[in-house]
Parts: structure tokens; C-alpha cells; sequence
């Protein structure tokens, strides 16, 4: 049964803090903390976990925002399980920072730590529509943190990192192994064939991996391919075999895998070139991607990060976060987190770099009024020899106002079905202008006609803002600074390779990361760690510690 945990509001008036020497009860309170105490475990949220528990039956659950705050601190000091329950259990600052202030009054079995890590899981496995219980956590936590810190939010940047979950880099030859003998254990012995059994066997392995001469690799593809095409006809009529999803994985596998060749009657591995970039890359996680991007391959996932970079804050935090495939594209990613972002801070300009730049993108940050600033574009370049679109005087509403002759058009319209926009000239005028020949506009027999579609008006703005050199610079120096979150993450948080593996375990840990990571921005600013470029117009609070529930 679910039950808040409310007891650290109401002290004891004698406890192991009370017979502290003085000098030493100073030094606990200008630590990390009593800031954790105050500004994350008085924050947590326990009502939305209630969900992971039973209404009615079974004993009290151990205190959600105990267990939260242990996972935040495992990823803040990138701990392990077995350093951070010997954390709890013999660190005063852990306890204290966690509302107890006897130590040793509490005891927490790993059983129980493990079961709610897996009940969280479980959850965000089972129940993929619902809201994210960590990321729920994550923006209430940094709504405060903005709140307290007075953060500027109007300001922000983004930037996307490869993350690489608890899988091997596997070859074609490893990875079909691994998928078959998966799929060879998830069966009954006795359907199997002779040739299927010997898969199973020590040997098998040892002949095919490590004795394999790289001329034998493709030839050796070839036969498992055509084992597993073996393996799915036997289980083909037993339907309580084809329901596994080890053997969904094996179908999955030689269909993204493999052709049939009807003339030999066999299976033949496909080109390199012809395997999608969302086919499998691990026998263990079928939701990891292959990514090849500037020029480095990977293998799993990627984080896109959105921090604030307004030049006045003493320290920035991350906003929001998304965890993908590494397959998807940035600027997919950042189309459908924008409106999110915008609803929730005073989003105006946003910091990115090419990749970012899409169709798609430049229409939600219209819509949503948030300036992009790009430091390069991807896409085709406009003709030199032609008149840019920017050179128009064009409304929000995409109506032409004048010409860069500032001719004002007959009459202009725009049909948002259609997404076209049209203007009408004076023939005559056109007719006698010197940029005649670079104008886009087409001569009619009655007027001239500029005829676009919106999107391109929204590039060639785009295009204009980011190729104007004091901007393109305002826009690098902006952004540049996310990469270095994007390293601290992965340097002093251990986010470069997961201990997990799967999509809705990943974001799971990610999600802890990112608040982690707001966590430690927090320390700094109340201990006065505030950046260079602030420090005239901040100075450090002093470390009060005030809880309200």
C-alpha cells in the first residue's frame, strides 16, 4: 500500500545532529546537503507513484521520495548500488540530506531498492502513453530551480549526444549468432533439428567467432541466416512459439537482414548499403539504432538537451531532455519537443546548429513566435544569381508588402491550404526594372507574379539571419557551451555507456541524469560556484534551510 512519507517534518528534539560539536554542525550546514534536503527531497513529488503500488493490500511502501532521492544521488556522484546503499547507511550528509537525523535509524534492504527501480520500469514499459514518472519529476524539480535561482529562460540552446546502452559491438556474423541461439533456447528441444542443436553447442560458437578468417565471414553469414530461416518454419504452426518475442527478433532479423533467392531456394544477406539504420543492433535491445554521424559510428540511443544560455544567469540548467533511437533526425527531435518547451518557460530565441535546420522546424518556431538561430544550414543553396526571397518586405502573415525595389505588389494573398504564397506586379514596372533578370518574379501577359510557398519564405529568412556575420557569431558562442554539458554528462555522470539496456530503461536513467545534473548546477549556485560573466550582478545566497512541504 502507498503512503507519503511525512516524518522528517517533525524532528526529534534530541538526535544524533543535536550532539554534533558546534564547529562540525557549521561545516554539515554550508554542505551539499542541507541545498538537497531543502531543494530537492522537500520538493519530490510522492502522489504520482502511488500508481506502482497496491490500494488496498499488503504492507506500507518504503518512502518514495527516500528511494527517488538515493537514484538522484547515485547519478549526481555517478555511485554504484553497492557505494551508495553503503552511502545511506554510514554517510551523515546522505542522511541528512534525505530528512534523517539519527544515523542508522532506518534500514534499507538492496531488494527492496531493486524492486522500485523494476516497478518503475515496469510501469514505463507497460504503460508507454502515460506520463514519464521520472521526467514528471525532472520538470517539477527544475520549475523550482528556475524559481529559486531566478533564472532567465527567454534564452536557450540545443544539442543532441550519442549514448551507447549495455549491448556489444557487434559484427553481422556475432549479431546473427546471438539473435538465433536467443531464439534456439526459447524452444522445446525436441522440435529442434540436428543442425539446430549443434548451434546450442560450445564448440559451435568457438568455430564460427574466433576461428572465423575474415574471407570466411560472408559464407558463414550465409549458413545462420538460413538456420534461423530453418528455426522459423519449425515454429510456424505452433502458435504459442511464434508469440515469443525472441522469435518476433528472428523474423524481425532476416526480414531487415536478408533476401530470399528463389532460384537457389536460400536466404542471402543483404548489402551493408541496403540494411536501415533502424534495423537491430543488439540481440538483447531491439529498440537500439545505428547512427553514422560526422564520420563516428554508434550504436543505441541519442539525448537532445535544451538548457538555458542568457549571458546574466549564475548557472544554467537543462529545460527539458528527450531520449530517442539514434536513428531520429535533431531536427525531428526539437519539432516535437518546441511546443512543449515554449508552453512551460518564456522560450523567445533558441541557439542550434545546422542540423537542426528543417522545414518543419522553421514552421513551429513561426507559429510559436521563437526565433532560431542557426550556426550553419543544412539543404540546397539558393542561386548567387538570383534575388533572395528575404530581399521582400514580407508580414507575419506572409503577405509581400514591396519588392526589394520597394514596388508594392497589386494585391497579395496567401492560402494557408495550400501554404502558397502569390503576389501580382505592375507588368510595366517590372518590365523597367534593373534586377529584371535576377527578380523571381514570372512574367504574365497582364502583370508579373511572385508565386512561392511559405516554407521557402521561412528558409531564405532563416538563411539570411544565420549568413549575417555578427549574428553567426552571437549564435556560436551562444550554443557552443551545451557540448561541454553534453561532456560533464558523460565524464562525471557516467552517462557515455548505461548500465541498462532498452528503450524505456534508458530514458529512465537518462531522466535521472538530466535532474542530476540541474542537481549539482543548484550546489553551485547557492555555494556561490556562479559563473564569471554573472558574478557582477549575482552574489551567492546564503545557505538557509527553511523545508515547506
Amino acid at each position: 500500500m502507498f503512503r507519503q512519507n511525512d516524518n522528517h517534518l517533525q524532528q526529534e528534539l534530541h538526535n544524533s545532529y543535536t550532539t554534533l560539536d558546534p564547529r562540525i554542525q557549521k561545516k554539515l550546514k554550508n554542505s551539499w546537503a542541507p541545498l538537497f534536503y531543502e531543494h530537492v527531497f522537500c520538493k519530490i513529488d510522492e502522489k504520482p507513484f502511488a500508481i506502482l503500488y497496491s490500494r488496498d493490500r499488503g504492507r506500507f511502501n518504503y518512502p518514495v521520495n527516500i528511494l527517488l532521492s538515493l537514484e538522484f544521488i547515485k547519478h549526481i556522484f555517478d555511485y554504484t548500488d553497492e557505494v551508495l546503499l553503503d552511502q545511506y547507511y554510514f554517510n551523515y550528509q546522505v542522511m541528512y540530506a534525505l530528512g534523517e537525523r539519527n544515523l542508522g535509524e532506518r534500514y534499507l534492504g538492496p531488494r527492496t531498492f531493486y524492486e522500485f527501480r523494476s516497478r518503475v520500469y515496469r510501469y514505463t514499459i507497460e504503460n508507454p502513453e502515460q506520463e514519464d514518472l521520472i521526467f514528471g519529476q525532472f520538470e517539477k524539480l527544475t520549475d523550482h530551480f528556475i524559481k529559486v535561482t531566478g533564472i532567465n529562460t527567454k534564452e536557450q540552446r540545443v544539442d543532441s549526444t550519442q549514448i551507447m546502452p549495455n549491448i556489444k559491438l557487434a559484427g553481422r556474423l556475432s549479431l546473427a549468432y546471438d539473435i538465433l541461439v536467443q531464439a534456439l533456447r526459447s524452444c522445446p528441444e525436441d522440435i529442434l533439428t540436428e543442425n539446430l542443436k549443434e548451434v546450442l553447442k560450445p564448440d559451435f560458437k568457438k568455430e564460427l567467432l574466433y576461428k572465423c578468417r575474415s574471407s570466411q565471414i560472408p559464407g558463414r553469414l550465409v549458413q545462420i541466416i538460413n538456420l534461423i530461416s530453418e528455426l522459423l518454419k519449425l515454429v510456424k504452426t505452433r502458435s504459442e512459439l511464434t508469440a515469443l518475442a525472441e522469435i518476433a527478433l528472428l523474423e524481425r532479423f532476416l526480414k531487415e537482414q536478408a533476401d530470399l533467392d528463389e532460384e537457389q531456394n536460400c536466404w542471402l544477406p543483404k548489402e551493408n548499403k541496403d540494411i536501415s539504420a533502424t534495423s537491430i543492433q543488439s540481440a538483447y535491445d531491439p529498440d537500439a539504432t545505428f547512427r553514422n554521424k560526422g564520420g563516428k559510428h554508434s550504436k543505441g540511443y541519442v539525448v537532445n538537451i535544451v538548457e538555458t544560455c542568457a549571458e546574466e544567469n549564475p548557472v544554467q540548467l537543462i529545460t527539458d531532455y528527450t531520449v530517442k533511437p539514434n536513428s531520429e533526425s535533431d531536427a525531428r527531435m526539437l519539432e516535437e519537443r518546441l511546443p512543449e518547451i515554449k508552453e512551460k518557460t518564456e522560450l523567445i530565441d533558441m541557439y542550434a546548429d545546422g542540423g537542426y535546420y528543417s522545414e518543419g522546424v522553421e514552421t513551429q518556431s513561426h507559429e510559436l513566435k521563437v526565433n532560431m538561430h542557426y550556426t550553419d544550414m543544412t539543404g540546397k543553396k539558393p542561386e548567387p544569381e538570383k534575388i533572395p526571397l528575404s530581399d521582400f518586405q514580407i508580414d507575419e502573415h506572409f503577405n509581400i508588402l514591396s519588392c526589394p525595389e520597394n514596388y508594392p505588389p497589386l494585391k497579395s494573398n496567401f492560402k494557408q491550404k495550400t501554404g502558397i504564397v502569390n503576389a501580382h506586379f505592375n507588368l510595366e514596372q517590372c518590365e523597367q526594372c534593373p534586377q529584371k533578370e535576377r527578380c523571381p518574379v514570372k512574367f504574365q501577359k497582364q502583370n508579373a507574379i511572385l508565386r512561392v510557398n511559405y516554407k521557402s519564405i521561412l528558409a531564405a529568412k532563416a538563411r539570411e539571419r544565420t549568413f549575417q556575420e555578427p549574428l553567426r557569431r552571437e549564435a556560436t558562442s551562444k550554443r557552443a557551451a551545451v557540448e561541454g554539458t553534453n561532456s560533464a554528462l558523460k565524464r562525471s555522470q557516467g552517462a557515455d555507456k548505461l548500465e541498462v539496456r532498452t528503450y524505456p530503461k534508458v530514458r529512465v536513467v537518462i531522466g535521472l541524469k538530466m535532474t542530476g545534473r540541474n542537481i549539482r548546477q543548484i550546489f553551485r549556485y547557492f555555494q556561490g560556484k556562479i559563473r564569471k560573466k554573472a558574478e557582477k550582478l549575482y552574489r551567492a545566497p546564503s545557505i538557509g534551510v527553511v523545508c515547506t512541504s
